[in-house]
């Protein structure tokens, strides 16, 4: 006779055995799958400005003694911009002309004048400060004395003058506050350049229309980072037109001469622009200006990487 003890244990572990196996053979209960969030679609690529709208202005007796500005407008217009040459004394009627275009049609504004014709210039930004339009690019070549400040609405500013000229000499400065891109130029020690043939050179009006028709390509540039370039321009010295400069930190091994080199300018306007000696010794950590290319030029066959060495030589 069966005990019944025995009976009870083993219909115990026949009971566990079952929960088990039925336990083991139930298949686990699955977590939902993760959602992969969905990445934002790319902002559409910024639409590229139309072309600039240029307004050229001469000097007094423009017709005599500013023909540079009638050259540099057919370069202009051979590049495809619309470029037409002023008296200055039609200025303001101009600018009315000029703001009146831009509400039609927004597109970029850039003056460009010689002598009274740079006083001009000025004139027209401060008209389209008063309706809060911007003006993309001035260049006033060697303007009037009595020229006036750089008002903020101007994005760039570039002045190309002669400090000891009678007729003009323009050491032409921006208001408190501006944050654009400014750069000045002094060619008093160029004994070759007089007020009568500054706006006649060829390099300067090749470098204005590169700078023009890079104008709607190039990307915003922060104005708070740019820094202010003032430079006397070394006798016989090709002018580069940069419109601000850059900070730049240096590296352990940093020299004067391998940021000029990096950096593709000259070694004087390192100098100047931080007011240091050609050969001065600098600290890593400090920080120094930059001529800032507009757009960067390409790298010259001396400067390119090398290639590497074929395989299986060292």
């Amino acid at each position: 006779m069966l005990d019944p003890r025995r009976i009870f244990v083993l219909a115990a572990v026949a009971l566990l055995a079952l929960s088990t196996g039925v336990a083991v053979a139930s298949p686990a209960k699955s977590k939902p799958a993760a959602v992969a969030p969905v990445a934002p679609p790319p902002p559409p690529p910024a639409e590229p400005l139309p072309p600039p709208k240029i307004y050229l202005f001469r000097g007094a007796m423009g017709p005599f003694f500013s023909t540079g500005m009638d050259r540099l407008s057919e370069k202009l217009t051979k590049a495809g911009f619309s470029a037409d040459v002023y008296e200055f004394t039609i200025c303001r009627w101009i600018g009315d002309r000029a703001i009146t275009s831009y509400k039609e049609s927004p597109a970029p504004i850039v003056l460009i004048g010689h002598s009274m014709g740079g006083l001009c210039s000025i004139v027209i930004s401060e008209m389209a400060a008063k309706e809060n339009i911007p003006i993309s690019l001035v260049i006033a070549i060697d303007p009037a004395h009595a020229t006036g400040d750089v008002p903020l609405n101007v994005e760039r500013f570039i002045n190309i003058f002669l400090s000891d000229s009678v007729l003009g000499g323009g050491d032409v400065v921006a208001v408190p506050g501006y944050r654009g891109h400014y750069a000045s130029y002094d060619l008093k020690e160029n004994s070759r350049v007089s007020h009568i043939n500054i706006e006649k050179s060829d390099d300067i009006h090749r470098q204005i229309v590169e700078m023009v028709t890079q104008l709607p390509r190039i990307p915003a540039q922060p104005h708070a980072d740019a820094v202010p370039l003032r430079y006397l321009v070394p006798a016989n010295t090709l002018v580069e037109l940069w419109d601000s400069g850059m900070r730049v930190p240096v590296r352990r091994g940093d020299t004067m001469e391998s940021i000029a080199a990096a950096n593709r300018v000259p070694l004087w306007s390192i100098a100047q622009s931080n007011s240091l000696a050609e050969n001065a010794q600098l600290t890593p950590g400090q920080s120094i200006v930059v001529p800032r290319h507009l757009t960067p030029p390409e790298p010259t066959a001396a400067m390119a990487t090398p290639p590497p060495p074929p395989a299986g030589r060292k």
